[in-house]
């Protein structure tokens, strides 16, 4: 079910929905394109470009080429594909927050082709300043600059958070079993599962949802523990084992004064190995592709600090 429009309540229409448009965040396809997006990114924070330079650096060791493009390229089709199967004559555009296609350009051409309803599935999971509410506002300043325009921009209703729906969870339970396999089977059993997502403040997780209603970190943390328990659950059930597993995080970013959600990757896999885990498997559950933070802030520097400290580790894929 859609879970909120970018326009008013007294503009929504019963009619059918005439389209569907990823919604996503982007990313660089080409060296040159490194500071600018992260410029894009940073926008309106004040952030030197010397900064950016030295963030860039993760893109750069891999040609500064992000994958999430790629990524999203691949979801097209398949969405495509998948719509013709079923018969649903639904034509799929795509958007991106950052880079190439901007949403205001997708959005320009929707009106042309004379879309008036569209569903957004923005590709982020959970709930969140910029997985959530930042995508509806950069609805609604596209919808406004249409408007400025002189065009008619159709109307826009997003889909909810998927975060708990069986098709991404059970991904994610497939995805921890091989990953597991891939231990060596001396410390299988005794593996720990680090559930990894983005950190984020922790001011900006509490108004994610009331911690009255969620606990600490707002429904931002609520969702990840939920998801976590579901895989986890799921492991034990079809293995017989019962693996410690505990919600952790990566890429934080800001000023260290600032509070950001703890346990990092890092330091949770030197906790595990002073206690004596005999090895982890680290389940990005926060991150729907294998794109940037997921190749360097885990396949890089998590997997170095794993072989730094003699910890087995493997990671689990995305759901991709």
């Amino acid at each position: 079910m859609p879970e909120q429009s970018a326009q008013p309540s007294s503009a929504r229409s019963s009619a059918p929905y005439d389209a569907l448009l990823l919604l996503s965040f982007g990313g660089p396809e080409g060296p040159d394109d490194v500071v600018p997006f992260l410029e894009n990114v940073t926008r309106g924070r004040g952030i030197p470009r010397e900064r950016l330079k030295e963030v860039g650096r993760h893109y750069f060791l891999f040609g500064g080429v992000s994958p999430i493009n790629a990524q999203n390229r691949e979801l097209l089709q398949a969405l495509r594909k998948d719509f013709a199967e079923h018969g649903l004559d639904l034509p799929v555009y795509w958007g991106n927050r950052n880079w190439a296609p901007y949403l205001t350009d997708t959005l320009r051409e929707m009106a042309a082709d004379g879309r008036r309803r569209v569903l957004v599935l923005a590709t982020s999971a959970y709930a969140s300043y910029s997985g959530c509410r930042q995508y509806r506002e950069n609805l609604a300043d596209a919808i406004a600059a249409l408007e400025a325009e002189g065009l008619e921009p159709p109307r826009v209703d997003k889909l909810r958070h998927y975060f708990n729906h069986p098709g991404f969870v059970r991904p994610m339970v497939d995805a921890t079993l091989a990953a597991l396999a891939e231990l060596p089977e001396p410390v299988r059993a005794g593996a720990h599962l680090a559930f990894t997502t983005h950190s984020i403040p922790t001011a900006s997780a509490d108004t994610s949802g009331p911690p009255r209603d969620h606990g600490d970190g707002g429904a931002y943390v609520a969702q990840h523990l939920d998801v976590a328990r579901l895989v986890a659950d799921a492991v034990c059930e079809e293995t017989g084992v019962e693996h410690p597993w505990r919600l952790v995080y990566q890429s934080r970013s800001g000023a260290p004064h600032i509070p950001w959600l703890e346990p990092d990757i890092c330091d949770h896999l030197e906790e595990l190995h002073g206690a004596g885990a005999p090895a982890a498997v680290m389940v990005p559950i926060g991150f729907v592709s294998d794109h940037m933070e997921v190749k360097y802030d885990l396949d890089t520097e998590a997997a170095a600090k794993a072989e730094e400290l003699g910890l087995p580790v493997a990671r689990a894929s995305t759901v991709g």
